[in-house]
């Protein structure tokens, strides 16, 4: 009989408490604990699961073989260090770290050990994401629009890191070409960093990708749109659905793109497990979530120099 992967949460507020609710379930593997600075809240959530309330990260470590880390960005890499150094692999909520000399630490360490590193960029496990890896094989222009409400959780850094850096991510993985030039433009209005900001980013191979994010919107939006020759694609990633136009010789045909919905927190941590398992290398790896990293911190650099 396979032993099951021995998985664990250190982090288990808004989206934490979903990693520990899909370990739960998944078959392959099994919550073998929790960890939280919130003592009240670690008790809550481990007694919902039935899993055990680590109080030492360490310890945590210890006792899994995979973990996700699901706390404040600018804690990444401390717990993740402390992971790794108990020979953990590890799922890392994006953004993989605050800076990319934290990335190259935890990069250093992984490989030490051979530790499988997963960054936690969703998007790329939305069923929308899949769909379009296999249509947009020529993007020309793209627009991409993340607006939410404000919330003071992932405020410790600012909206392209928080928000932004998921469009980035797929961005770079549908354009194949290195980029030329980064303009960048953003406000403070609520926080201590911008809140709004807006990214233009041109491709050597003649690709523009025009990209906003906003975390003081009413309403939430996820969508993106891609121009290439004779096709344009809309699609929503928070509703999973979207329609192309397509031109033929008798004009132009609107299709209603065919997404089998899902969940992709389930879709993201079910992978996740399935490389650990074989050892196989992650579709977001550290390398992908690093190179991401540096677009984002780009961006943020040009926005605070125009004095921000």
């Amino acid at each position: 009989m396979t032993s099951l992967l021995k998985c664990g949460v250190v982090g288990v507020g808004h989206l934490g408490q979903h990693h520990a609710r899909i370990y739960n379930s998944l078959s392959g593997c099994e919550l073998i604990g929790i960890c939280d600075s919130n003592h009240d809240r670690a008790k809550e959530i481990s007694k919902s699961y039935g899993c055990g309330n680590f109080t030492s990260i360490e310890e945590l470590g210890e006792a899994c073989d995979a973990v996700s880390v699901v706390v404040p960005t600018d804690k990444h890499c401390d717990v993740a260090l402390r992971l790794l150094s108990k020979n953990c692999h590890l799922l890392i909520e994006k953004p993989l770290c605050s800076s990319l000399s934290e990335a190259s630490s935890i990069l250093d360490a992984a490989k030490k050990n051979g530790n499988i590193i997963q960054v936690g960029h969703i998007e790329h496990y939305n069923p929308v994401m899949e769909f379009l890896g296999k249509t947009a094989d020529d993007p020309r222009f793209i627009t991409a629009d993340r607006l939410a409400p404000y919330s003071p959780r992932g405020s410790e850094v600012g909206v392209v890191l928080d928000l932004m850096i998921h469009d980035l991510g797929v961005v770079l993985e549908l354009v194949h070409s290195k980029i030329k030039k980064i303009d960048a433009i953003g406000v403070k209005v609520l926080s201590a960093s911008e809140d709004i900001a807006n990214t233009r980013i041109n491709f050597e191979n003649g690709c523009v990708a025009n990209i906003n994010a906003s975390r003081v919107s009413e309403k939430k939006v996820r969508e993106i749109r891609i121009f290439q020759k004779n096709t344009y694609i809309s699609l929503d990633f928070m509703n999973q659905a979207g329609h192309m136009f397509r031109k033929t010789r008798l004009g132009l045909e609107k299709e209603i793109v065919p997404i089998e919905k899902d969940e992709p927190l389930k879709l993201e941590l079910e992978s996740f497990v399935k490389c650990v398992v074989s050892r196989g290398t992650p579709k977001v790896d550290i390398s992908l979530g690093y190179r991401v990293l540096e677009v984002a911190i780009e961006i943020t650099r040009k926005i605070h120099d125009l004095g921000l």
